[in-house]
């Protein structure tokens, strides 16, 4: 895993300047270093420039970019982020060809895929991945992201030039770049963030390539396409069927992510996603005699501070611990606590360079730096809820059938602290609800679905385009901002495909959510952790927490140049901070209440100070 920048002009000769360019790919890269420091590379020519920093996964030694081939007269380029686990797949078939390895990377092989079947190749590929090709026959630079976006690729054209990066803070790098915000910039952040609407870099001008795009680059301009799109067909397995399809594409998934010539860890939360990753990377290992890392994370005082409800029922730490007595384990308890947490909604916001969950990003950002002193790879269990049905808003009929995004239907919480002046101007409410309207409109149906088919059906696409991307956009920044590769097994295309079609009645039983998942991994777990009650990622309950969140915005509202207080209402702010914080009703998924939405305009502020930004 690593990052990418680069540019591209037709109109311009960068190497008649070439040490002024060559410092601005420094730049970029420099700026995106985080993502890994083992190696990095440019690559300079008349139209075009590239750069390159290597987090070192797959051939330590021989995988160096930017990489280069040539093919008779043409040249042919590639700056890539990502694994591509089916290389040993696809490799034959291109020795068969011709193609002669110099590196064990899938680098090459996917620079070799382009240049033997053209730019269709993408469809081949299992993997996440974000990477750009200078095709040097066809004079045209194309960019790929993977089906489900997993890796990020923000670009921008000013005057003529296309400027990529991994993160936004690489175009920033940039000297033709300068962060801007307008109107739909604050739109982005108060009515639909922490999540962001597909293709929106929320800056203005800047875009984010699709999931599951190619873009093409050329003398005619910049199109982009997709190349894989869900889609809707009659489900015609049996129950029996499903469970053995899903139980072999799950193993699967996770074998085939183990890929790596360095060691792979699990994040162990004690749910019975993470815990299944664990279980079948540990029996991956343990046939080599080998030993998994697995890593849990909690907050200092929750032994005390803990009280159950409707979003988050009980702890994760005695599921962990049952996990350690089924599986030889080698595992680390990870703890944060409330000062270190309102430290780091700052440095959360670096690594984003936008708003995000607060204290959960913070959270995830101080533990995948602990947990990368020990290891380079994570396999998470990110992505099964949004798949398999196991947030609350698939099986309970008022958030089911909420008219809006399922997570965030109700707009009253992001609107509370704001000006009459911004509101006004904003039309948060409108904004909202044409980007959820655009949506439905795009999903995949079958003729003679009934109404709770057809809304199910929404409600499964609204959460893999929106909702998953937004949790994938976390992972990523948190984990590459410590240099960490974390790997999202099931987020693998094969399994998402075939659940879109699973009927609900197989997915949820008897009150079950996820009881297809449970039923397909049976034997992996210990039956109290395979019966558990789905619990989302933790979070401080700490009353500290929210006093020194108070004492913070507290100090905002007395700052005159902080540029968040032109958008709110001073008084409502002020009787907010005396108001009791409600952990049970969450204005954004299941963990964003109150007290996230003390440290969402902390995170706010610090973004407009640290990009110089104001609602002109």
């Amino acid at each position: 895993m690593c990052g990418i920048a680069g540019f591209c002009n037709f109109e311009q000769d960068f190497t008649k300047e070439r040490p002024r360019w060559t410092d601005a790919l420094v730049a970029m890269r420099e700026a995106i270093a985080h993502r890994g420091s083992d190696q990095t590379g440019e690559y300079l020519q008349p139209h075009l420039g590239f750069a390159h920093t290597r987090l070192s996964i797959r051939d330590i030694a021989g995988g160096a970019q930017p990489m280069v081939r040539n093919a008779g007269d043409a040249v042919y380029a590639i700056v890539y982020n990502g694994e591509v686990y089916n290389t040993d797949e696809l490799k034959p078939d291109l020795e068969r060809a011709g193609y002669r390895f110099e590196t064990t990377t899938d680098t090459e092989v996917i620079l070799y895929a382009y240049m033997e079947f053209g730019p269709d190749f993408v469809t081949k590929l299992n993997g996440i991945f974000a990477f750009a090709i200078w095709d040097g026959q066809q004079q045209c630079l194309l960019l790929y992201r993977d089906r489900l976006g997993v890796k990020p690729f923000f670009y921008t054209i000013q005057n003529g030039t296309l400027i990529f990066g991994s993160e936004l803070k690489a175009l920033f790098a940039h000297p033709a770049v300068t962060p801007e915000a307008d109107e739909n910039s604050f739109r982005e952040v108060f009515g639909i963030g922490p999540a962001r609407t597909p293709g929106c870099g929320v800056f203005k001008g800047i875009h984010e390539l699709h999931p599951a795009s190619c873009a093409v680059f050329s003398r005619d301009g910049f199109s982009e396409s997709v190349y894989w799109e869900l889609k809707a067909q009659e489900h015609q397995d049996s129950y029996a069927q499903t469970v053995e399809k899903v139980s072999y594409l799950v193993r699967d998934a996770i074998t085939r992510q183990m890929v790596a010539d360095v060691p792979v860890c699990s994040f162990l939360s004690g749910g019975i996603d993470s815990s299944i990753v664990t279980a079948v990377a540990s029996q991956v290992l343990a046939k080599s005699g080998g030993k998994l890392n697995t890593f849990s994370f909690d907050f200092a005082g929750n032994d005390e501070n803990f009280h159950s409800n409707a979003f988050q029922p009980e702890r994760d730490r005695p599921y962990v611990d049952k996990m350690l007595t089924a599986y030889d384990l080698n595992h680390t308890y990870l703890e944060c606590d409330e000062y270190k947490l309102v430290d780091l909604l700052y440095d959360a916001v670096r690594a984003k360079d936008l708003p995000g969950m607060t204290d959960i990003d913070g959270s995830l950002l101080y533990f995948c730096k602990l947990v990368k002193q020990h290891n380079k790879v994570a396999l998470t269990g990110e992505c099964a809820d949004e798949i398999f049905g196991g947030y609350p808003w698939f099986y309970r009929s008022e958030l089911l059938y909420a008219d809006g995004f399922p997570w965030s239907s109700d707009l009253s919480a992001r609107t509370a602290l704001l000006n009459m002046e911004t509101l006004q101007r904003l039309d948060l409410g409108s904004y909202s609800r044409a980007k959820y309207e655009e949506s439905l409109a795009m999903v995949p149906h079958l003729d003679g679905e009934n109404a709770e088919q057809k809304r199910r059906r929404e409600v499964s696409y609204l959460n893999i385009r929106w909702f998953m991307q937004t949790l994938l956009d976390r992972m990523d920044r948190t984990s590459m901002a410590c240099g960490l590769e974390a790997r999202v097994p099931f987020a693998d295309h094969r399994i998402v495909e075939y659940l879109y079609n699973v009927p609900w009645e197989m997915k949820y039983q008897n009150g079950v959510e996820k009881a297809l998942l449970r039923d397909a991994c049976g034997g992996l777990l210990p039956p109290e952790l395979m019966h558990r009650k789905k619990s989302p990622y933790p979070k401080t309950y700490s009353p500290q927490y929210e006093k020194l969140l108070v004492q913070r915005v507290t100090a905002m509202l007395q700052d005159p140049n902080a540029p968040v207080m032109a958008l709110l209402d001073c008084g409502k702010t002020e009787q907010f901070l005396q108001s009791p914080k409600d952990y049970g009703k969450p204005w954004f998924g299941q963990l964003m209440a109150g007290p996230q939405m003390l440290a969402y305009i902390l995170q706010v502020n610090d973004w407009m100070q640290r990009y110089h930004l104001e609602l002109r």
